[in-house]
């Protein structure tokens, strides 16, 4: 991170402000930890503080301290639009371009607050006053905890911030198992244990709260898991008739696209699903071990982006028609898949 930029941070939380502090488009673990770990140091050193989220995160983060205090756009437009009008500074948090966040993106845009863009994603807009912006990090949480120390607040960090961090860099790391863990990764989590965090608790609560939909689904994707050995690559589907039969709730799908990586040489692990809510709409799901590009394939192929080892994207159609372009396009990876 650049130490003018940190400085320049600094100054501004100097004195108080409207903060309004916004996740992308369904939020995720790590969107969700950053933006409570932030709102609880701002408002501990006496800022005004407002998440808005575009809409609601799955129901297993519910638990999360301070997860009731989140205003959601979609449910409140004018409220929160309101919110933005009147604040000073705006948080993006692991996201780094406005489109991923729908309608409020014109309104961020728009806004005359300094925009503060904390992320780990690749390729980065430029719309942030601020940048902070590393990839290489594997969570966004993990480079907020970086910069909260940088700036000095270490002091600030309780179990609930801690919580919340932990929540962060534990999903988006894939339980530890991603590449993007470093021994930085861990020296902050021993420290954040030594703030007093639960974090067999913690993983029981992302992990081992499945609703009965949930594990329909679940048995479902397996049962449509399709293996392709010379290419060392696993798929799955879930069609909208079946999510819809057994009652599907946003986040029962959340992490299935793991399981294809369980399988013996397997590299690549990849989950269709037909959106509930829009019938020409495909939300597509990458996981990879080793060098494998999943963000390089989604982006090139499917509208999306992400990390080395964990992406998404979407495609136009239903199921068959994503998974025939899919199986399309794969031979063309065959080396890379082998190598």
């Amino acid at each position: 991170m650049k130490s003018k930029n940190i400085k320049v941070l600094k100054q501004l939380l100097t004195e108080n402000k409207n903060v309004v502090i916004i996740p992308h488009t369904n939020p995720d673990g790590d969107a969700i930890g950053s933006c409570l770990a932030l709102s609880s140091l701002l408002k501990k050193i006496s800022h005004n503080v407002s998440i808005i989220s575009p809409n609601e995160p799955p129901h297993f983060l519910n638990w999360t301290p301070g997860f009731d205090d989140i205003l959601y756009f979609d449910s409140d437009p004018e409220g929160c639009q309101n919110k933005i009008e009147f604040s000073d500074l705006i948080f993006t948090l692991d996201f780094n371009d406005l489109n991923r966040i729908g309608e409020l993106g014109g309104i961020i845009k728009s806004s005359n607050s300094k925009k503060i863009m904390i992320d780990h994603h690749r390729n980065p807009k430029d719309y942030a006053y601020l940048m902070f912006s590393e990839p290489e990090i594997g969570s966004t949480c993990e480079l907020l905890y970086e910069l909260i120390i940088s700036m000095g607040f270490e002091k600030s960090i309780n179990k609930s911030i801690s919580t919340c961090i932990y929540l962060g860099i534990m999903t988006d790391t894939g339980s530890f198992e991603y590449s993007s863990v470093t021994s930085r990764t861990h020296q902050i989590v021993s420290q954040l244990i030594d703030k007093g965090i639960n974090q067999n608790e913690i993983h029981n609560k992302v992990y081992n709260n499945s609703s009965s939909s949930r594990l329909k689904v679940l048995g479902l994707a397996l049962s449509n898991l399709n293996l392709l050995e010379d290419l060392k690559t696993a798929y799955m589907f879930l069609k909208r008739n079946d999510l819809e039969k057994f009652n599907y709730q946003k986040g029962d799908s959340e992490g299935i696209v793991n399981y294809g990586l369980s399988l013996n040489n397997v590299i690549f692990s990849v989950i269709f699903i037909e959106d509930i809510n829009d019938k020409n709409n495909v939300k597509i799901s990458f996981r990879s071990q080793g060098d494998f590009s999943c963000n390089e394939f989604a982006e090139e192929h499917f509208n999306g982006g992400g990390h080395i080892n964990a992406a998404g994207g979407r495609n136009d159609g239903n199921a068959k028609d994503s998974i025939n372009k899919f199986l399309k396009i794969l031979p063309n990876y065959k080396e890379k898949l082998i190598s």
